[in-house]
Formats: C-alpha cells, structure tokens, sequence
C-alpha cells in the first residue's frame, strides 16, 4: 500500500513539474500583449471668424457666443467684454446674428455698445479695444424696444430708448452725454406715449424725435432748440395731393444755409410704389418746414 501511494505521489509531481515547465515555454513563445489605445479624437476647431463689414477694414462677428471686433478686416481681432445676450434683450425678435442697426458704433474712433438687460449700459472704447469702459445710461428701464446711440464729436452724444409696450403706446426717453459718454443726463420729454420711429441731432443743441409706427396719417415730429430740455411740435406744410401720403419723418440733416428731412410713406404707403419720399426744408431749426421735391429711392442723399 505504502508502495501505491509512493508511486502515485511521485506521478502527480512529475505531471506538475511538467506543466510548469510548459507554461513557462508558452509564455516565452508567445508574443508579448499589446494595450489597445484608441487614436486621440481630435477636437473640432472653430471655424476662422468672419467679419460683418461697418467699413472696408472695420467690421465684427458674433460668432462662437463672442462680440469680437476686428480693424484690420479679420486679420487681428478684439473681444469686446459683452454677454451677447445682453445686446437684445427686450422686445427684439429680430436676426441674432448681426448686431441691431444703430444699437452700436464702430468707428476708427470709438466702439460702443449699448446693453439693455438691467441698468441700460455703454460699454465703449477710444484705443481700438485696448480698454474698455463701462457707463449706466438709465437705471431702471423697463423692457427696451427702440434703442439708439450715437456720438457728434468726443464728448457730446446721446441714446435713444423706448419699451414697455401696451398696443400703440410706450415709454420713451433720450439720455444726453456731454462727457464722452462718462455720464448721461435724461432730457426733457415731448409729452407723447406713441411708438417711436426715430431720433437725431444735428448738433449738439438741435435734435429731432419722430413718432408713428403704426398706421401714421401724418407726421408726428418733435424739435428741441436747448439740448433737450424742451421741446416743440414742427408743422409741415404738405401738398394736398400728398397728405396721407408723407406721413413719417426721418433722420433731418443740413444743407447749406437750412436743414431738410425726407418724409416716408409709413409701412402701408403705395404712392408710387411706396418707395417714393417727399423732401420739406426749414429755415427756423426745424420748427416749420415747407415742401421742397419729390425723392426717388436712388436720389436719396
């Protein structure tokens, strides 16, 4: 018996020492594993930005969720400190991807942007985006609609704002600037809730406020003479073929010794195809103004 288990014993460990020295074999025999790595995923890179031109070289794109500005047409660019968001918040549902006509300036000058969530704000810049400076137009504005901003020379400007829309009828109000945009002061108003069309200076004592968007019969147009703190209804004296006809004015501007303004056809004329604009004169800063031509749309100055 001892016998059978010596020889069964002494079997078992040959076997063992035999299957060591296999797998010993096979491990030297076979070739040595390899890690499975998957090639890196490349990042998707933007795409190059794309100017929107305000000039031949100046322009900016809001691409990639940034208001970035370029003076050398897209060669070098600047990242204005902006949430682009904040550039039409309010009554805009307009297209997203340009900036809103007016609600900025872009200049060899100046860049300014007015935001309109919150404090209504200018952010400008006089060295080409190298710094930035931030100003409260007005405080508690409500949600904005029209908005405007523009500069006559390095200190005095102003900003147009209207919001708070029931129907045909809104808040508005102009912010003055006699410090290149430091601080504003809010003029005067003419006393009318109508939607706001547009508004200007000439100068810095002579501006403008145009009201009827909605169905206008005629125009209705403000002048101030003092900067804002007053101001006074202008006459048009109209042809009687065209009353109903001319009924919205825009932007006034000089020529030689008076101002003039062309007056639109609303947004339901069809006087000679709707494009047709009648041009008034004033020899009294715009308080009267008189009936001068007809404008065809290539005529426009």
């Amino acid at each position: 018996m001892k016998k059978l288990f010596f020889i069964v014993s002494s079997l078992v460990a040959v076997i063992l020492v035999i299957s060591i020295i296999n797998y010993e074999r096979s491990l030297k025999d076979s070739s040595p594993s390899k890690n499975i790595v998957n090639p890196p995923v490349s990042e998707q890179k933007p795409a190059p930005l794309q100017p929107i031109p305000v000039t031949d070289r100046i322009g900016y794109t809001l691409q990639n969720n940034e208001l970035n500005i370029t003076y050398d047409n897209g060669i070098n660019w600047v990242t204005v400190p902006v949430v682009v968001d904040h550039l039409f918040s309010g009554e805009y549902n307009g297209n997203k991807t340009e900036l809103i006509p007016d609600s900025f300036i872009l200049s060899d000058k100046s860049a300014a942007f007015l935001t309109t969530i919150g404090p209504i704000k200018l952010i400008a810049s006089l060295d080409n985006g190298a710094t930035w400076q931030e100003s409260i137009v007005y405080e508690n504005a409500p949600a904005i609609r029209f908005r405007k901003v523009d500069f006559l020379n390095d200190q005095f400007g102003y900003v147009i704002l209207s919001g708070d829309r029931t129907m045909s009828q809104e808040w508005s109000s102009i912010f003055i600037t006699n410090d290149g945009g430091n601080s504003f002061r809010e003029a005067s108003s003419p006393g009318t809730t109508r939607l706001i069309y547009n508004g200007s200076f000439v100068n810095e004592k002579i501006g403008f406020l145009s009201y009827g968007v909605i169905n206008p019969e005629e125009p209705d147009f403000y002048v101030t003479t003092d900067a804002g703190y007053s101001w006074n209804q202008a006459s048009f004296t109209i042809p009687e073929k065209y009353h109903k006809v001319f009924v919205t004015a825009e932007e006034p501007y000089k020529e030689g010794d008076h101002l003039a303004v062309l007056l639109n056809q609303g947004p339901n004329g069809d006087y000679m195809g709707g494009k047709v604009k009648g041009k008034f004169i004033s020899f009294d800063q715009g308080l009267t103004w008189k009936f001068a031509s007809e404008v065809a749309p290539n005529d426009e100055p």
